[in-house]
């Protein structure tokens, strides 16, 4: 599994664009979101780990994704407590824990307390902030 926490990130705001698609840029680094039931790894199924698309940690394992029906990739845990960060976000008139890859701080969605066991919580992800490394086959 690549360990990307000791490559330097971009240093501002353009080399993040330069970097980044726009969706993605929208995304991650200002906290965007994409449409419902849009995104590229909604309903994937593949088996392997999701990366943060700005830094390639590795975020999520696929045996915690499951079907939330919210329309986004949805998960019931982290792959570890230093992948994740949490704060709180008051935008929307809302309040909601907004989630963000710990290393790069990349905008990766928001945390809820209605997922399944062991659990209970929701991660619930844009697409746009993730990658995917297929699980190694092995023979």
């Amino acid at each position: 599994m690549p360990d990307n926490t000791n490559k330097p990130l971009p240093a501002n705001e353009q080399e993040w664009q330069q970097q980044l698609s726009p969706e993605q840029y929208d995304i991650c680094r200002c906290g965007g979101t994409e449409p419902p039931f849009t995104g590229r790894y909604y309903n994937h199924h593949e088996s392997g780990t999701y990366l943060c698309v700005c830094c390639k940690t590795p975020l999520f394992d696929s045996e915690t994704k499951y079907e939330s029906g919210s329309g986004w990739p949805s998960f019931w845990q982290a792959i570890s407590d230093k992948a994740v960060a949490e704060r709180t976000d008051q935008s929307h008139g809302m309040i909601r824990t907004e989630i963000l890859c710990q290393h790069c701080d990349a905008h990766l969605g928001h945390v809820f307390p209605d997922g399944p066991q062991p659990t209970g919580l929701r991660y619930c992800v844009n697409s746009a902030s993730l990658d995917f490394a297929p699980a190694e086959i092995k023979e």
